[in-house]
């Protein structure tokens, strides 16, 4: 393998990215994969060795404002000029034979989606893995509630560079420590370390537009959906903090791509959490085959590009959807997402008013409910409902993936409904929902939800969530406070799966109002909750309703 270093290549606006470009032994000319990543290309060097084993050019820059290359890092902003411009240098390359492919995952796969909404004419084929499709709902926003994954990011990823950058540039150390993940997680107003602000402002532009509108969309590669006119290949796992918009990255080209490449998307969905393909958890092990390693990602991959890049008469998947059905623990392929073969069937919350906690007296079955008594709890925002594994991106106690959440559901502040022990199997397969009627003494507070798969040993895992802020759950671009004590509908996009409840086990429906520091805590004062200090935020009283007039339920794609 032959390198050249920290070539500058100049975009439209004189800007240099430093670019690494590894080379084939013997080769001086192929077709060129191409990674743009803000965390150091030098990172890609293992990747770039696989790549030119097989005979492909690999070309890894920084992007924008990061680690070599000039000019200055908002994050995302700058990604579908500078690949454009990126791609056009590309071309002109003696050594480029003009097939171009992309590849990456997380902040790569975006380069990739952003740049190919330009439609570059020598780009052939895509890899883009665990990635965002919207840079607000599902990347920065969830149901109104803002993500806090992104602000590990800034801490751990993106500040000490910007740091370092700024030592260089101005000659003067900086003095003050990096910021603390779990401290920044914590601290009140939201953000408010200072080297956030100084070294990431962009970051506060992020959450002053707490609302979606036209600020997100030159970030949002959903945009670009008409203009894409390539074979693309997505990736994620069922507990990546992406699993839904790589869903709606492959559902988007489908259905808004130019027609001739909307029958060439491609999808693998593994039980597998951000860019770790293991498929092994604290609390569980999905088996060798869940490995990518082992079921074969890397020889899917070089097809899929020798195929596309190269020509070659090689097998692609043999169905354009791949997935890993947790509980049985088998892929099986399918001709299309969501499948049609699945069908959403009802389960109905019930209790007494009694649903509190994993002690209290609250099921879910097919029957409508009648007249039946409100459960409520307290929420607190000074004790909010610890994150406890699931689709996040977290350090510490908060570990990804399907973790045991038994000692949730100790809580007074959880409501739990659990389904009677199956007889069958119930395979699940598909996008989850929950419609939620709720109340609130506020004029503004979340409802969360989760869906957990609970074993005959009493183990409880989780299997996706998610949330719904009250001010936002009628459009996402034009908040309205709660009337207090009114009953609103809230439904709630929880995630998609594809998981076997076994024999033996139950269905069980977790609510609460928080689920911190997965998203932030809703102060209930209907303010803007980034800039609110401590002493602003306040408790308030929640209502669950379940009743023939109002009929909350957990809807589920049954496969049968």
């Amino acid at each position: 393998m032959r390198i050249i270093n920290n070539e500058m290549v100049r975009m439209r606006d004189g800007t240099g990215l430093a670019t690494d470009i590894y080379f084939p032994d013997n080769m001086d000319k192929g077709p060129v994969l191409v990674a743009r990543t803000p965390y150091s290309k030098r990172g890609l060097e293992e990747e770039a060795r696989f790549w030119t084993a097989n005979d492909y050019i690999l070309v890894a820059q920084d992007v924008r404002g990061r680690y070599d290359s000039q000019g200055e890092f908002i994050g995302h902003l700058s990604e579908a000029e500078d690949g454009a411009d990126m791609m056009k240098w590309l071309i002109d390359q003696d050594w480029c034979d003009g097939n171009i492919g992309t590849i990456g995952g997380s902040y790569l796969g975006g380069t990739q989606w952003l740049a190919a909404g330009s439609n570059p004419k020598c780009l052939k084929a895509m890899i883009p893995e665990v990635t965002f499709d919207d840079a607000y709902e599902g990347m920065t926003y969830q149901g109104g509630a803002k993500i806090l994954h992104d602000l590990r990011w800034m801490a751990a990823n993106i500040i000490p560079d910007a740091v370092a950058r700024a030592e260089r540039e101005g000659g003067v150390k900086e003095e003050r420590p990096l910021p603390e993940v779990d401290y920044i997680l914590e601290k009140l107003p939201l953000a408010g370390d200072p080297m956030i602000e100084e070294y990431g402002s962009f970051y506060i532009d992020w959450l002053r537009h707490d609302g979606n509108g036209p600020f997100w969309e030159p970030m949002s590669p959903y945009k670009g959906y008409p203009q894409i006119h390539v074979p693309v290949l997505n990736i994620s796992g069922w507990y990546d903090i992406f699993v839904s918009s790589t869903l709606r990255n492959y559902m988007g080209m489908k259905a808004h791509g130019p027609k001739e490449v909307r029958d060439r998307q491609y999808l693998i969905m593994g039980p597998w959490s951000h860019m770790s393909y293991e498929g092994v958890f604290p609390e569980m092990n999905y088996g060798s085959m869940a490995n990518a390693l082992k079921m074969g990602l890397k020889e899917i991959k070089l097809a899929w590009f020798d195929y596309f890049l190269k020509g070659l008469d090689v097998e692609l998947m043999s169905h354009k959807v791949k997935l890993f059905v947790m509980g049985i623990n088998q892929w099986k392929g399918f001709d299309d997402w969501p499948l049609a073969q699945a069908c959403e069937e009802s389960f109905y919350l019930h209790s007494k008013g009694n649903a509190n906690s994993l002690y209290g007296g609250g099921f879910l079955d097919r029957e409508e409910p009648g007249q039946e008594e409100t459960d409520s709890f307290i929420y607190n925002p000074f004790d909010p409902v610890p994150t406890l594994g699931g689709q996040v991106l977290l350090p510490g106690e908060n570990a990804i993936g399907p973790r045991d959440q038994t000692q949730v559901e100790k809580r007074q502040d959880v409501l739990v409904y659990t389904s009677e022990v199956l007889e069958n199997a119930m395979e699940v397969i598909g996008p989850v929902k929950l419609i939620l009627y709720g109340s609130s003494k506020a004029v503004d507070t979340d409802f969360t939800g989760k869906l957990v798969d609970v074993y005959p040993d009493g183990r409880a895992i989780l299997i996706t969530d998610g949330i719904i802020r009250g001010r936002y759950r009628d459009s996402d671009r034009h908040p309205q406070p709660l009337v207090p004590d009114q009953v609103y509908p809230f439904e709630i996009d929880m995630g998609a799966t594809a998981n076997v409840f076994l024999p033996g086990h139950r269905i069980r429906l977790e609510i609460s109002s928080s689920n911190f520091p997965k998203f932030n805590r809703n102060s209930n004062t209907g303010g803007t909750i980034y800039l609110e200090e401590a002493h602003e935020y306040m408790s308030v009283s929640n209502k669950v309703w379940h009743s023939d007039r109002y009929p909350s339920r957990l809807i589920l794609p049954l496969v049968k």
